[in-house]
């Protein structure tokens, strides 16, 4: 008997006339925000400028749309290209299907770009945006509850996910909610980065590595638990194999890069500090600035006047002397005669 379960939304797509509002995208676009906007928080309090964040996830987010969904197609080909299918349904990212590791891959790609257009060290970046990632994945995940996909085995837990739709080979019943797991690992795995890196002052790509890593030790466990079709080796899901070598690569370079390059950029962003005091100057200290020039130049000009007015002083002084001693002269003659 089914006391309680996580029902699903009866559809994932609300039309406000000829335009369809899709809770799938509604997910991707706010974790996105969020992403970008504690991001920019993060990369200010490490010294730089104001909206770089967001003037590089302009390259970013569509490279990673882009390698998120290439990964899927990729891996799960057979829905798209098999005898039956439609190939243009590959194009059709609303309805779901974008793979984190090619999201992440290709995100990077598009970052490194925009951090080379701003002279800016990328591991400094990735740092700065890697707990916002893990909010923003959080968030993205609830686009497959309105999907009614991503779900584990069957279950009769009280928080068990209720599948209503029998599209694609679904079968209807209760099973586990595995978005919601990965959800609530991704928010725990954010904590844990904005953690560690105040406490041991992660730098130089480490903070990132470190999302990395925590992240794949939750998807590997997740993902066992997923029943929708997948391709196998030696019996693993590929996404299992795929987060347990992408873990071992994280963790590597935490290592490495502790040891070869310890501590945290000093610099993130070349000459932030100067514009910001430009900035200030323009903003609001203009006149105090203009005061300040024309005191120092009265100043300049009354010490210089004093100066002046001295050596004219001592000149006259001398003139005078100079007077005397030729008086002194003829009236020692004077007495002589």
């Amino acid at each position: 008997m089914e006391l309680a379960y996580i029902p699903s939304p009866s559809r994932g797509v609300i039309h406000l006339g000829p335009i369809p509002l899709r809770g799938y995208a509604f997910c991707i676009i706010i974790g996105v925000f969020v992403a970008v906007w504690l991001g920019n928080k993060r990369w200010v309090a490490r010294g730089g400028r104001v909206g770089t964040v967001a003037d590089i996830a302009v390259w970013a987010v569509p490279f990673g749309l882009v390698g998120g969904r290439l990964y899927h197609v990729i891996t799960d080909y057979e829905l798209y290209f098999s005898e039956g299918r439609d190939w243009v349904d590959a194009f059709k990212i609303w309805e779901g299907g974008l793979g984190i590791w090619g999201a992440i891959a290709l995100g990077a790609l598009g970052a490194w770009i925009g951090c080379r257009r701003r002279g800016i060290p990328l591991p400094a970046y990735a740092d700065a945006v890697a707990p916002g990632i893990a909010f923003a994945q959080a968030i993205g995940r609830w686009g497959n509850w309105f999907n009614q996909e991503l779900y584990g085995r069957p279950t009769d837990l009280p928080w068990a996910l209720k599948i209503t739709s029998s599209t694609d080979g679904r079968v209807p019943g209760t099973y586990h909610p595995t978005f919601l797991y990965e959800s609530l690992w991704c928010i725990g795995v954010a904590l844990l980065v904005i953690w560690a890196d105040r406490r041991f002052k992660l730098g130089h790509g480490r903070a990132f590595a470190l999302y990395v890593a925590a992240y794949c030790a939750g998807r590997a466990w997740i993902e066992y638990m997923r029943v929708d079709d997948a391709h196998h080796i030696l019996g693993v899901r590929l996404n299992v194999w795929t987060a347990l070598v992408v873990f071992l690569l994280a963790v590597t370079y935490l290592v490495v890069s502790a040891k070869k390059r310890p501590g945290r950029e000093a610099v993130v962003e070349p000459g932030a500090s100067g514009d910001d005091a430009d900035a200030e100057v323009e903003g609001g200290t203009e006149t105090d600035a203009g005061t300040a020039d024309a005191k120092k130049a009265e100043g300049d000009k009354t010490e210089g006047g004093k100066a002046e007015g001295e050596t004219a002083e001592a000149d006259a002084s001398d003139a005078a002397e100079d007077e005397k001693e030729p008086s002194d002269e003829a009236e020692s003659a004077t007495k002589k005669a």
